[in-house]
C-alpha cells in the first residue's frame, strides 16, 4: 500500500489493511508532516468612540515588568493573622496631638507596625533574605521598603536600618518620603537596597489583600484596615480594634514554619504595644 492509498483511506474514514511486503521491496517514504499548531495570539484591544487612550510612562512600564517577573519566577504563597491592637490604637491616639503640635509631622498607625516588623525581621533573620539561584542571600541591613501611591503609579521608598530607629524616627521617615512620592522629587536611592516591604494597605479600607512580592525580596507584609470587631475574652463578648496581616513568600526561600513564627512575633510586639511597655522615642 502507497502513501496515497493511505491517504485516500483516512480521508474515507476508513481502516487501513497492511499487507506484508517483503524487505527488498520496501520503499522508504518520507513521513507525513502534520501541521503545525496554530499559536494563539492575543486578542487585540480595539478603542471604540469616546475610549480615552492613556499613553503608557516609564514608570508604569517599570512597575508592570517588575510586577511580572515576580509572579512569572516567584512560587507565591500566602498567609495571614489578625492582632488586637486595641491598646496600641488607644496609646497612639493619646499621643497624636501633642505629638504633631511637638514635631511637625503626624504619628501614624504605620510607623508602630513598621517598627514591629523591624524588630522582628531582626529576631528572624531568615525572613530577610533573597533568592540567588544558588544560593540565598540573607541580608545584614534590615531595610523596609513602604508602598506609596499616587493616581498613576506606586513607588516603594525604603527606610534604612529600620530596625535602629525609633518610632518618631520612623513616623518622620514615612511622612518625608511620603511627601517626595507626591511632590516628584524621589530620588532612584530612596528606593535601592530594601530587603523587605510593608505595604499599607489598609488605608484605602482594604481588611484582607494578598501582595505581589517586591523583587527581589522573599516576602511583603500587607498591614490591612484597623476595625472594631466583637471578639470573645474570657467567655464575654468585647468591642476590640482589630487588623489583619497578610504575609505574601516566597517558598523558594520561606516556609510556612518560620513565617507563622515572625508573624506571631509580630502580633505579640503589636498587642503588647502600651503607655506601659512602648517609647516612641
Amino acid at each position: 500500500m502507497t502513501r496515497k492509498d493511505i491517504l485516500a483511506v483516512i480521508e474515507k474514514g476508513g481502516a487501513v489493511e497492511v499487507k506484508e511486503t517483503p524487505a527488498s521491496t520496501v520503499q522508504t517514504e518520507a513521513p507525513i508532516a502534520a501541521a503545525a499548531p496554530k499559536t494563539q495570539q492575543p486578542t487585540p484591544v480595539v478603542s471604540a468612540a469616546g475610549d480615552q487612550e492613556i499613553p503608557v510612562t516609564g514608570v508604569r512600564k517599570a512597575i508592570a515588568a517588575n510586577m511580572l517577573r515576580s509572579k512569572h519566577e516567584i512560587p507565591h504563597a500566602w498567609t495571614m493573622v489578625e492582632v488586637d491592637v486595641t491598646n496600641l490604637v488607644s496609646y497612639r491616639d493619646s499621643l497624636k496631638k501633642e505629638f504633631k503640635q511637638k514635631e511637625g509631622f503626624n504619628l501614624t498607625y504605620f510607623a508602630f507596625f513598621v517598627k514591629a516588623v523591624a524588630q522582628a525581621l531582626k529576631e528572624f533573620p531568615q525572613m530577610n533574605s533573597m533568592w540567588a539561584g544558588d544560593r540565598i542571600v540573607q541580608k545584614k541591613d534590615i531595610n523596609v521598603s513602604i508602598a506609596v501611591a499616587t493616581d498613576d503609579a506606586l513607588f516603594v521608598p525604603v527606610i534604612k536600618q529600620a530596625d535602629e530607629k525609633t518610632i518618631k524616627g520612623i513616623a518622620r521617615e514615612i511622612t518625608e518620603l511620603a511627601q517626595k512620592v507626591r511632590t516628584g522629587s524621589l530620588k532612584s536611592e530612596d528606593m535601592q537596597g530594601g530587603t523587605f516591604t510593608v505595604n499599607n494597605t489598609g488605608s484605602f479600607g482594604s481588611v484582607q489583600s494578598m501582595g505581589i512580592i517586591n523583587y527581589p525580596q522573599a516576602a511583603i507584609l500587607q498591614v490591612e484596615s484597623i476595625v472594631k470587631r466583637p471578639v470573645i475574652i474570657d467567655n464575654m463578648i468585647a468591642v476590640r480594634d482589630m487588623v489583619n496581616l497578610c504575609l505574601s513568600l516566597d517558598h523558594r526561600v520561606l516556609d510556612g514554619l518560620v513565617c507563622g513564627r515572625f508573624l506571631a512575633r509580630v502580633k505579640d510586639i503589636l498587642e503588647s504595644t502600651s503607655k506601659e511597655n512602648t517609647s516612641i522615642y
